[in-house]
């Protein structure tokens, strides 16, 4: 097999979240694919590094779901999960993050944020789910931030890249770009108001959780 990887250039301290980061986009982009076996000297070799952060970083993997470990036997890429799932976290965590961005965020924060929202009207006008799903991911970063709640933010660094592999092929609830695009904009005008429990309500609605 051709190594997927460049060296990376060890820089103390975050050599281990590096080495999570790289092993993470290589399955989210398919260079290490369902199914392939990890052996951690081989990756090791490939990066440039001990085995301790790739050991780490397999350990921590797996905790996301993203490797599978049968002790003594094998270490691989997982499969992704059912999709509906993830969405249903995805859409819950959203509302908590709008509910408490809302009542906490400052008005940068919340500027930054319709921004943001701005971009997912825009692509939902266009009904592009590629945007529309690109889009979304950098709202939903940008509110979380906002949110002030730390246990959320590591919650979602952590999962991030599961999370985006099993958005792969997301297509949005509501199929109507007219609907959809109303709807969005009918949460943008709660969230500006920081109508915290409507725009929870209506995030919940808009990815079919109502």
């Amino acid at each position: 097999m051709t190594a997927p990887f460049v060296p990376l250039e060890p820089r103390g301290a975050v050599l281990g979240d590096e080495v999570y980061a790289r092993l993470g986009e290589a399955i989210l982009d398919g260079r290490l694919a369902p199914g392939a076996r990890l052996r951690d000297q081989e990756l090791a070799e490939w990066l440039g590094v001990s085995r301790t952060p790739v050991r780490e970083a397999l350990q921590r993997l797996e905790r996301t779901g993203l490797v599978e470990v049968s002790p003594h036997r094998y270490t691989r890429v997982s499969y992704p999960n059912q999709q509906n799932d993830t969405i249903e976290l995805v859409a819950y965590n959203m509302g908590l993050a709008v509910r408490m961005a809302s009542q906490r965020a400052d008005e940068e924060g919340i500027a930054l944020a319709l921004e943001r929202l701005d971009d997912v009207i825009a692509a939902s006008r266009t009904n592009d789910a590629a945007a529309l799903a690109t889009a979304s991911h950098a709202f939903f970063a940008v509110v979380t931030r906002a949110s002030g709640n730390f246990a959320l933010l590591k919650f979602i660094r952590e999962y991030e890249i599961a999370i985006r592999r099993d958005m792969v092929g997301w297509r949005p609830f509501i199929e109507c770009p007219i609907g959809r695009t109303a709807a969005y904009e009918q949460f943008r005008q709660a969230f500006a108001a920081r109508d915290g429990d409507l725009a929870e309500k209506l995030v919940r609605d808009i990815h079919g959780l109502a």
